[in-house]
């Protein structure tokens, strides 16, 4: 996964913003990381920092009448009426108009920090802090878990993809952006958030202990009485690519030519590592995803490494669900669009957009700069992953501790159908 270069933008350090993890110790797993010119590789969920070279021409198309007229009329008629209120500096007001101004384009992944959330954003994603153990998205204008990572608080708390978070700590996420719900439910070791969830239109408030998480990242095995082989990923880290190979050495020393790779739960991470794992499916040079800059500057096209070392009559699917996202989709949409696998589960979760991480005034403004697409020119963003078969996975399955995605897997490597 290590590979340098291929990944970059020669404008800045490439960014690949896809989600927002809520757990500790490595920056990563906010969905957050700062890369420095020529160190680290792009990832897909890398937020750079580059320097405030920003245009300050005015733009003479903007009537800016009605904000001065907004703007002196609160100066000149607003009176304070908390005692504990203060009135907002000059720069507080810029700010607040600039924060505004962000929230007008509707995309709940472009944002303005001003310099104490700058700071603190900062030192969040360069530090170690404590989380639950989720990852969270935004969907139909909800704040909405992607998914909770295996082995965390969030979990063992109940937690499930597909929850709408209502309120943290009794208040309400409405209108919240992501980055303000993430240091909303961070927090020191031991103590305790309250989650109010809605799920299936009931609303749960469920509590959750914050921890430094150490999360499995694979998971492989044989199942000797079908024959097929699993390998699950629950996310793509630094070490991911390597652990695939690991297992996928195991894999084909087991003689087995039916393959499962199961992504559900999975809400993503490095580039990368899904273009690595691709590698072992797709001969060399073969369209992973197109990073789509909407026109501002040429696409740019992340392709196979060519590895191409399945046993001759590989049968592969790939499982699916609502907490698969990110580099889980570009995954699995470049396996798909190249019919190298078939895709069995349910719908992914469909966040798949780049975001750039600008200086500004002090603050720090993030911005939504590309989406991506999978080779046959299917929006990620808003649309997710359709499964070649649907299998839902249901609250009684759970109960009942069995896993029809999984059994449809291994029936359709099995039996043809």
């Amino acid at each position: 996964m290590d590979s340098e270069s291929s990944s970059r933008r020669g404008r800045f350090v490439a960014a690949r913003g896809i989600s927002f993890a809520l757990v500790a110790a490595v920056s990563f797993f906010i969905g957050l990381s700062v890369g420095t010119s020529g160190s680290a590789p792009a990832i897909a969920t890398h937020v750079p920092f580059i320097g405030d070279g920003l245009d300050a021409t005015p733009d003479s198309s903007a009537d800016l009448t009605a904000f001065w007229k907004a703007w002196n009329a609160l100066s000149a008629n607003y009176v304070i009426t908390h005692a504990s209120s203060t009135l907002p500096s000059t720069k507080e007001r810029i700010y607040g108009a600039i924060s505004g101004l962000a929230a007008s384009y509707g995309d709940p992944y472009t944002v303005f920090f001003p310099p104490t959330e700058a700071k603190a954003f900062a030192d969040n994603i360069s530090g170690s802090f404590a989380g639950v153990g989720m990852e969270i998205g935004v969907k139909d204008g909800v704040l909405t878990v992607i998914a909770p990572l295996k082995g965390t608080p969030a979990e063992a708390a109940g937690i499930k993809a597909g929850d709408q978070i209502a309120a943290i700590d009794g208040k309400s996420t409405d209108g919240l952006s992501i980055d303000k719900a993430v240091s909303e439910i961070r927090g020191p070791i031991g103590t305790t958030v309250e989650l109010s969830i809605i799920r299936e239109g009931k609303s749960i408030d469920i509590k959750v202990v914050r921890d430094t998480i150490q999360v499995p990242e694979t998971k492989d095995g044989l199942d000797e009485k079908s024959g097929v082989y699993s390998i699950a990923l629950y996310e793509f880290t630094a070490n991911s690519a390597s652990l695939f190979d690991q297992a996928f050495e195991r894999f084909k020393a087991s003689g087995s030519k039916k393959l499962v790779i199961d992504l559900r739960s999975n809400p993503g991470g490095y580039l990368d590592a899904a273009v690595d794992v691709a590698s072992h499916f797709l001969p060399k040079g073969a369209t992973i995803v197109t990073e789509d800059f909407g026109g501002k500057e040429s696409n740019q096209v992340h392709t196979s490494l060519g590895y191409l070392d399945a046993p001759l009559g590989t049968k592969i699917v790939v499982l699916i669900d609502g907490g698969s996202a990110s580099a889980s989709e570009i995954l699995a949409g470049a396996l798909q669009d190249a019919h190298a696998a078939t895709l069995i589960g349910t719908k992914s979760f469909g966040k798949g957009s780049v975001q750039s991480l600008l200086d500004l005034d002090g603050g720090s403004l993030k911005i939504t700069v590309a989406r991506w697409i999978t080779p046959a020119g299917h929006w990620i963003m808003g649309n997710g992953i359709t499964p070649d078969i649907i299998v839902p996975y249901t609250a009684a399955d759970a109960a009942a501790k069995r896993d029809p995605q999984m059994q449809r897997a291994i029936d359709f490597l099995t039996k043809g159908k």
